[in-house]
């Protein structure tokens, strides 16, 4: 694992999913009251087992992909309670690559999502030098809308998925720029 990917918070580190994370993923990925509204929904033991072989293999070829979310004492080390997951990811529907996260409840309400989901955003345009990054949440979904807006992703459409009304999501880096239209804060 290339240590540039690893990411310090105030109270979290975000490390590349790898093989050892396996039992978290598939904990959080088999909950419906997790995974119920992420695109593909609550995936099984073995999918989420494909999941992590096809994450590993995108950190490879593009240099970004989904990260363990852990809370810590410590800015060394990783060692806290699994939290959640979150990454970048194309995106099946061709729209881009999109900014994703989920956490367990007891995570939940503390801001950690916020503060997970702007570090990725962050590593996106800083690091991967991704120009537009999207994300999408279901109208009805008012926290991780709340979320997206706080970390300066601007709606930018809207469409329906499933029958479910969806809003589209971006942030795009000025051309030239080394760091994002984004309201850093």
């Amino acid at each position: 694992m290339n240590p540039a990917w690893v990411i310090h918070t105030g109270r979290l580190v975000l490390s590349p999913v790898a093989g050892g994370d396996l039992p978290d993923l598939r904990a959080i990925k088999a909950d419906p009251g997790v995974f119920a509204v992420m695109l593909g929904g609550v995936r099984g033991y073995a999918q989420a087992a494909d999941d992590l072989a096809r994450d590993i293999i995108a950190w490879g070829r593009y240099g970004f992909g989904w990260w363990a979310i852990r809370e810590t004492a410590s800015r060394e080390t990783a060692s806290g309670r699994f939290a959640g997951v979150a990454g970048l990811e194309h995106r099946p529907d061709g729209r881009g690559v999109a900014l994703r996260f989920a956490l367990w409840p007891e995570a939940q309400g503390r801001g950690l999502a916020r503060e997970a989901a702007f570090a990725v955003l962050r590593f996106g345009h800083d690091n991967a030098h991704l120009p537009r990054i999207i994300a999408v949440a279901r109208s009805s979904n008012f926290g991780s809308r709340t979320i997206l807006g706080a970390i300066g992703m601007r709606e930018a459409g809207r469409f329906e998925q499933r029958g479910y009304d969806m809003i589209l999501y971006e942030s795009v880096s000025p051309p030239g720029s080394a760091i994002s239209g984004c309201a850093w804060r």
